[in-house]
């Protein structure tokens, strides 16, 4: 958060004729944060409550801020997964091999890890992808047919990083991925994920300018456009969606996401181009998305009205989509006070993916409202409150 949020929100709220309590009225912050920011003594709020006062304050929440990162992976997981950091940036060693790696060999090398990115597996993960970063590389270096390998291999390496907020690495993976990328729409999809980099950096401008620039170059003629067509296109637009959104843009936001449906509707159900799990797009992920961002606008009745028409139960436990939604599920409820039941929505999440589950930073700030707000705290919830590393 830039240092001059406070001097950005007087000014803006000062143009707008209110007085801090006013605005603490109309957006639900408390007046003694609205105070402290305004006078320096905080330089750093949520983007959540940043959004809240844009949208009182009738701007864009990029107005108010230019940058608001999610907080980054602590030294233990940066740690961890040093080996896979180390292997990203080594240049390939063609000197140091006991053996030359064969395409056929890191074909079968990659779809054997591929199920592990999509289960969330991160045990097995930091174990198999060093040597396998390293093979792509050397490979790429002596056949061609290397190249869209490495290029899948870069861009699942990228949405991993971010996934675990490790942002440096994902940066430097997809941007080499979108770099090896042969085609317009392979290059779609690693922008795609490239964008939800952007998002939990805070880089809300950036984020929506992208996805808006690759959507209008891979928009495809809808009359015989292919799933992947559709696909790559469709989840572009809920980028932009996803930003618009959070930069108090509802108008934009609503206008992607009713695009995103015409390419989901032309799908005609959940489809999963290729194969990749990344990709998958249709009715289910567009509906999921919409509740998102009802859960970013702050309805949190909307939010429980729209879950119960989704058939989130038909996705895979495994699912990220499924689990944001469920995450999105359990912050209406906890909002709502409903305590019980978000549990047993985190606990759903738990049975799914539990080694997802603590990467998630929206999930801890959801168990820390539960947490304050109770009195005593059931099993299940000290349990959770574990899982997800809740200071004592």
């Amino acid at each position: 958060m830039s240092a001059n949020f406070g001097e950005r929100l007087r000014e803006v709220r000062k143009r707008r004729g209110l007085s801090q309590r006013e605005l603490s009225e109309l957006s639900g912050v408390s007046l003694s944060l609205i105070r402290k920011l305004e006078q320096g003594e905080r330089d750093d709020t949520r983007l959540e409550t940043a959004r809240r006062l844009a949208n009182v304050l009738k701007v864009p929440t990029t107005r108010l801020i230019t940058e608001h990162a999610e907080a980054a992976a602590d030294e233990e997981t940066v740690h961890r997964w040093a080996p896979v950091h180390a292997a990203l940036a080594a240049p390939p060693d063609l000197d140091g091999l006991s053996e030359e790696p064969t395409y056929d060999g890191v074909r079968d090398a990659l779809e054997a890890a591929v199920p592990l990115f999509a289960r969330d597996r991160f045990v097995e993960l930091v174990a198999v992808l060093p040597p396998l970063l390293r093979d792509a590389e050397v490979l790429t270096e002596t056949d061609p047919r290397g190249r869209p390998l490495r290029a899948r291999l870069l861009e699942l390496t990228g949405w991993l990083m971010t996934q675990t907020r490790q942002f440096d690495a994902a940066d430097l993976a997809l941007e080499r991925a979108l770099d090896d990328a042969v085609d317009r729409v392979q290059g779609a999809a690693t922008v795609s994920v490239q964008c939800w980099l952007l998002l939990r950096r805070g880089r809300l401008a950036e984020a929506r300018a992208l996805a808006v620039e690759w959507a209008d170059e891979v928009e495809p003629r809808m009359s015989r456009a292919t799933p992947t067509e559709l696909s790559a296109w469709g989840w572009l637009l809920l980028r932009v969606s996803a930003a618009a959104i959070r930069d108090n843009r509802p108008g934009e936001a609503g206008d992607a996401l009713r695009l995103a449906r015409s390419a989901a509707v032309a799908l005609g159900e959940e489809c999963t181009p290729e194969g990749d799990f990344l990709r998958t797009f249709g009715p289910v992920t567009v509906a999921l998305k919409r509740t998102e961002n009802a859960m970013v606008a702050g309805r949190p009745d909307e939010v429980l009205s729209l879950a119960a028409k989704i058939p989130a139960d038909s996705l895979k436990p495994t699912s990220n989509n499924r689990n944001r939604h469920l995450l999105d599920v359990a912050d209406a409820q906890t909002q709502l006070r409903q305590y019980a039941e978000a549990v047993d929505t985190f606990n759903k999440i738990r049975a799914g993916s539990p080694q997802w589950l603590p990467n998630q930073r929206y999930a801890r700030d959801i168990l820390v409202r539960i947490v304050s707000r109770r009195r005593t705290l059931t099993p299940e919830m000290r349990e959770l409150a574990d899982l997800v590393h809740l200071p004592v």
